[in-house]
């Protein structure tokens, strides 16, 4: 992919406080999209505060495309239940990951990204120097559902075959 300008790996850390869409719990597992790329975590069962701890790596044409992440519950005999789903940009990462980094300490927070109501952000989301590379770390507020949660950290990752950032 000659267009690639690097790889995103986003750590689907857990849900927290899901919707129930089984009797008492959910089965619930997370599906990342962005443009035609689909990846997907496994399946947790019995739980509506999930520990996924899966990395999936996206490959970046264009940075300016929204990330889709969606909750599903999994179900045996009917389709999958939607449990909520929210959306993200990749653009403030982007830009700090084009400053310059190399003399900061760690734990260093380079840019701070406000919760408001365009974003699906459920708090103020830090974007900070960790062993020598950058991180974003995010909890998202699911829409088009009563309750839920999904945290979840960025991290850029060149190639050396990509066009770099």
């Amino acid at each position: 992919m000659e267009n690639m300008l690097g790889l995103l790996r986003i750590h689907i850390q857990r849900g927290v406080n899901l919707a129930v869409r089984d009797m008492r719990s959910s089965d619930p597992y997370v599906i990342v999209k962005m443009s035609k790329q689909k990846l997907k975590t496994r399946v947790v069962k019995k739980s509506v505060n999930p520990e996924w701890n899966e990395q999936l790596t996206l490959s970046i044409v264009d940075p300016s495309l929204p990330i889709l992440v969606s909750v599903y519950d999994k179900d045996t005999f009917s389709f999958d239940d939607k449990m909520g789903d929210a959306q993200f940009e990749i653009g403030p990462f982007i830009k700090a990951m084009k400053m310059n980094f190399q003399d900061l300490q760690d734990g260093a927070i380079i840019s701070k990204v406000q919760a408001n109501k365009q974003n699906c952000l459920a708090e103020e989301s830090c974007i900070i120097y960790s062993k020598g590379k950058l991180v974003q770390n995010m909890v998202l507020r699911l829409k088009n559902v009563e309750c839920g949660e999904v945290e979840l950290q960025l991290q850029w990752i060149d190639i050396p075959s990509s066009k770099g950032l």
